[in-house]
């Protein structure tokens, strides 16, 4: 698959929650680093997302916020 985005990390699954209609999706990235994301639950099986498969993360963004209360 070729994309334009340049961030693509790839992994493994680590972990899926599944929810109603959403799923968090958690990415471990060589090193221990994760990267989770929420995509609906119909992605999560169009993709055949499995914990233990191998998987990409495109972050594809103009920001990043963070903030503290």
């Amino acid at each position: 698959m070729q994309l334009s985005a340049r961030n693509q990390l790839r992994g493994t699954v680590k972990n899926i929650e599944l929810g109603t209609i959403m799923a968090t999706v958690v990415i471990e990235l060589p090193g221990g680093q994760e990267v989770a994301a929420t995509i609906t639950k119909a992605s999560v099986e169009n993709l055949g997302l499995k914990v233990g498969a191998p998987a990409m993360a495109v972050i594809k963004a103009t920001e990043v916020m963070v903030g503290v209360e």
